[in-house]
């Protein structure tokens, strides 16, 4: 059974790892169109969580997701994190109108990475669970003897 759910965590970690790779590609030496039209978004996003927090966000997706190959807890929090990031800034259907192609594609993507994001909170709470079951000990009833 281990060897089972190490091959579904190999597999789900490919969507990460692919679009990682895809991404990579689309920006090329110049950045491409996808640079052009994804960085700005990006880049207010990174804008607001600095001024209130005093960090920048780190490139993540390769590192959670060699975590989470390995049934790392701390794996699935960085993928986590990733596709809340992903999910609101880049699949922002919602200033679309809803006859256009444009929202059709942000929609199905946004859909997905929320199913992507359901499945890591499944993950992490059957992580958990295990962990809790595991730790707890029966206790042997005492015998009585008169």
């Amino acid at each position: 059974m281990a060897f089972i759910s190490f091959v579904g965590r190999v597999v789900f970690v490919s969507v990460f790892v692919l679009s990682a790779y895809q991404e990579f590609n689309e920006f090329g030496v110049d950045g491409g169109r996808a640079a052009k039209s994804l960085r700005p978004k990006f880049d207010v996003f990174a804008k607001h969580i600095t001024s209130h927090t005093g960090y920048e966000l780190p490139h993540v997706e390769g590192l959670g997701s060699l975590l989470f190959i390995f049934g790392s807890s701390l794996g699935a929090f960085i993928l986590l994190l990733y596709q809340v990031i992903a999910i609101t800034i880049l699949y922002d259907f919602y200033n679309y109108d809803a006859d256009k192609k444009q929202f059709v594609e942000l929609f199905v993507n946004f859909t997905q990475g929320l199913a992507l994001l359901g499945a890591l909170l499944f993950f992490i709470g059957m992580k958990n669970s295990i962990s809790r079951r595991s730790s707890k000990k029966k206790v042997a009833p005492k015998v009585k003897i008169t």
